[in-house]
């Protein structure tokens, strides 16, 4: 197991609640998370943690802990434990000013990678929809560095202007921002409610999509 970080269960919840997860239009799982802000001063971070169940073969169960700065959210250390298919834990730190560090323990061994560390650099894991709450002020036309930590990957997104857009979510209709996050033919969708909350995440080429059930 991996010791959670320190300040991981205190502080103020900024939003919490819980998604349903449809891939290729299956409801294939749930995620329920949690975003907290904690510490003064040098210490003031912002937490989020979940546990993301999956009901494919063999089933899965994800659990990833990101430690940001704040207000923007830009990533200092995450940390992630999968259970069932595909197992592993995974341990992120930034290293100085230039570089993350990932060590990867699974059924292969264990395995040392390192990231470049751009600056205003996010994580958004595989399939976590809770993570996108981290670029609800990303500026129209920006370029975001990303890091995907399960998948080993990194890629730059592009912001599109926002659009003002009615999204229906059981029986209540809800005022939303939708933003396009896109690298080449990959592209994110985010509807954000006024209070910044993630309300959907769509994510095309994966056939993912994960809407909030806790605020009919």
């Amino acid at each position: 197991m991996i010791a959670p970080f320190e300040g991981a269960t205190q502080g103020i919840v900024v939003d919490q609640g819980e998604f349903s997860v449809t891939i290729n239009n299956r409801t294939l799982g749930s995620e329920e998370f949690t975003i907290r802000r904690a510490g003064i001063g040098r210490d003031d971070a912002i937490f989020a943690n979940a546990v993301v169940r999956f009901e494919t073969a063999g089933g899965q169960e994800v659990r990833p802990l990101l430690r940001a700065s704040p207000p923007a959210g830009i990533a200092t250390s995450y940390q992630v434990e999968v259970d069932g298919s595909d197992a592993l834990a995974l341990q992120l730190r930034l290293a100085g000013q230039l570089r993350y560090v990932a060590i990867i323990r699974s059924a292969l061994g264990e395995e040392h990678r390192e990231f470049p560390a751009l600056p205003d650099t996010r994580v958004l894991e595989q399939d976590v929809a809770h993570h996108y709450y981290f670029l609800r002020d990303a500026r129209e036309g920006s370029t975001i560095p990303v890091l995907e930590p399960r998948t080993r990957s990194r890629f730059l997104l592009q912001v599109s202007a926002p659009q003002d857009e009615e999204l229906q979510l059981g029986q209540r209709l809800f005022q939303t921002r939708r933003v396009e996050f896109f690298a080449g033919e990959d592209r994110r969708v985010v509807w954000y409610d006024r209070l910044g909350r993630v309300l959907r995440v769509s994510v095309p080429l994966r056939g993912y999509l994960a809407e909030r059930t806790d605020v009919f």
